[in-house]
C-alpha cells in the first residue's frame, strides 16, 4: 500500500471510531432545545449533525498532524458564530448572541482568561443534571484532544456560575475557574442587540 493510501486508511479509520465514540456518548433521541435555566428531566441534547461535523473536524486536523483548539471545535459543535480567542467571546457576542449566568444544552461556557488559562477556554454543554452541575464536552481541555460529557460543578457563593471546578480526573473536582457566563445560540435582532 502506498504512504497516501495508508494514510487515507488511518484518517479513515479515525474519523469513524471518533464518530462513533462521540454518537454513543451524547446521542439522545430527541435534539430539541429549551430555554436558559432548563433541568435534567426534560430530553435535550445537542444537534447530532453538528455533534458528528465538530468530532469529524477534530479528527481529520489531529490525523493530519493539526492543533485541536476549543475554539474552532465549540463553534462548530454550537453553531455560534464568533470568532477570536475563547476569552473574547462573551464580549464579541455581546449585542449578536443572547447571553445570560444559566446553562443551556447547546450553550457556550466562557471560561475567562487568567493566570491559568491565558487566552480562555470554550465549552459546548451537552447536559444539565441539575441548578448545580453539568456536562461539557470541548476541545482541549486535555491537549489536543476532545473530551465529552465532562463534569462540571458551579462553586459560586450566588449559584451563578461565575465559578466552577472541572471533573478532570474521575471523582476530583479541579482548581476554580472564573466563568464569564454562557453565549446561547439566539441570534439577537438589532433591535435587541441595542
Amino acid at each position: 500500500m502506498t504512504p497516501i493510501k495508508t494514510r487515507i486508511s488511518a484518517l479513515r479509520a479515525a474519523l469513524a471510531v471518533m464518530l462513533l465514540l462521540g454518537v454513543a456518548a451524547c446521542a439522545t433521541p430527541d435534539a430539541g432545545g429549551s430555554a436558559p435555566g432548563a433541568y435534567a428531566g426534560q430530553s435535550m441534547s445537542l444537534l447530532p449533525h453538528r455533534q458528528e461535523m465538530a468530532i469529524s473536524q477534530a479528527a481529520a486536523k489531529r490525523a493530519q498532524g493539526q492543533r485541536v483548539w476549543c475554539v474552532p471545535f465549540a463553534r462548530d459543535l454550537s453553531g455560534i458564530n464568533l470568532r477570536g480567542n475563547a476569552g473574547t467571546w462573551w464580549n464579541a457576542a455581546s449585542g449578536v448572541y443572547a447571553r445570560g449566568n444559566k446553562p443551556q444544552v447547546g450553550a457556550v461556557m466562557v471560561f475567562s482568561a487568567g493566570r491559568n488559562l491565558r487566552v480562555g477556554h470554550l465549552a459546548v454543554v451537552s447536559e444539565v443534571v441539575n441548578p448545580r452541575e453539568i456536562r461539557v464536552d470541548h476541545a482541549n481541555w486535555v491537549r489536543n484532544r476532545v473530551t465529552l460529557r465532562q463534569r462540571v460543578v458551579d462553586i459560586s457563593p450566588r449559584n451563578d456560575w461565575s465559578m466552577v471546578r472541572v471533573e478532570s480526573v474521575p471523582g476530583t473536582l479541579g482548581r476554580p475557574y472564573a466563568i464569564s457566563g454562557f453565549v446561547y445560540n439566539q441570534p439577537l435582532t438589532r433591535a435587541q442587540g441595542v
